[in-house]
């Protein structure tokens, strides 16, 4: 090892790939509890043992030199050993515990999480479980989470996040057999159009529902909009209530079906199906109490969900 090697202070280099993952000085203030003027001290330190600038500071923006990028990548993956050890070491050594962020949508919360907590908290008791129900994107690396639980459409982008596919959310049409007796019972996607709808509150005014066969045929099903509203139980307590026809996930219907309080409409169609996938960020994910709670969730959420494989 030379000189300067040796000479080299990895708790800067630490700090700058921080700093960098969470893209600017003051988001890594707060996650790592130091003041912010610290951290710009240790970085211009670490830039002046390399003697290059690793990046451009403005009022406004945080700009990475590109021998900043590649300083970055070596640190990174410096990082990814360090813990990896502290994992290995930890893991062999005790049980998993501390402190795990989870978000996941209101919906995934209100079916499963009430039920799964408990069951994981009498499981790991050292491991504190902080769960985030919000419907909203949630960067992970910026906003300092460990795990997400996400339900997508599309493949997910190529990220820096491990991803764990769950299975796949089924949704179908319900209505109350209070409503369909008084308006009738449509046989086809094209009768909706006759109908009260409950739906999802719209970003662009859309007031429809894809709907799908059994051999993969798709139509679009446009009913009367009744009622707006982003919040899914609400529209689940609609739809009981008589309202009109709803499009919802299986598993947040299911015990209204199971009751009779909803009853499937045109049950030879699906609406879209979402993937669920388990995310986390690849030097979180290697830590004990993170893979403990993804285990979990792996396990436990596709019966939860009501998933297909």
């Amino acid at each position: 090892m030379n000189d300067r090697l040796r000479s080299l202070n990895l708790n800067d280099l630490y700090l700058f790939v921080q700093v960098v993952d969470r893209k600017g000085f003051t988001a890594a203030s707060r996650a790592l509890r130091i003041p912010k003027s610290t951290l710009s001290k240790r970085v211009s330190a670490l830039e002046t043992h390399l003697g290059v600038r690793l990046m451009q500071r403005t009022s406004r923006r945080l700009v990475i030199t590109e021998i900043g990028q590649e300083v970055y990548r070596h640190g990174a993956a410096m990082v990814v050993e360090a813990e990896s050890v502290d994992a290995v070491v930890r893991g062999r050594l005790a049980e998993p515990s501390g402190t795990v962020r989870v978000t996941v949508s209101a919906t995934t919360a209100q079916v499963a999480f009430k039920r799964l907590l408990p069951r994981f908290a009498r499981a790991h008791p050292k491991v504190r479980m902080v769960l985030h129900a919000t419907n909203r994107y949630v960067d992970l690396v910026q906003e300092g989470f460990d795990v997400a639980v996400r339900a997508h459409y599309a493949p997910l982008a190529d990220s820096d996040l491990i991803q764990r596919r769950l299975g796949a959310s089924i949704v179908f049409l319900v209505a109350a057999p209070a409503y369909l007796e008084r308006r009738g019972t449509p046989r086809r996607p094209e009768e909706i159009t006759e109908h009260d709808g409950l739906l999802n509150a719209p970003s662009d005014g859309a007031a429809s529902w894809p709907l799908y066969d059994a051999r993969g045929h798709a139509k679009v099903a446009s009913p009367m909009p009744r009622l707006y509203a982003d919040e899914p139980s609400t529209l689940v307590a609609a739809a009981v209530a008589g309202l009109g026809i709803a499009c919802l996930p299986r598993a947040l219907s299911r015990a209204a079906i199971k009751s009779g309080s909803l009853v499937r409409v045109l049950p030879e169609w699906r609406g879209a199906v979402a993937t669920m996938s388990i995310l986390t960020p690849h030097r979180r994910g290697q830590l004990p109490a993170v893979r403990a709670v993804v285990d979990f969730l792996a396990t436990e959420l596709p019966s939860a969900m009501a998933l297909e494989s």
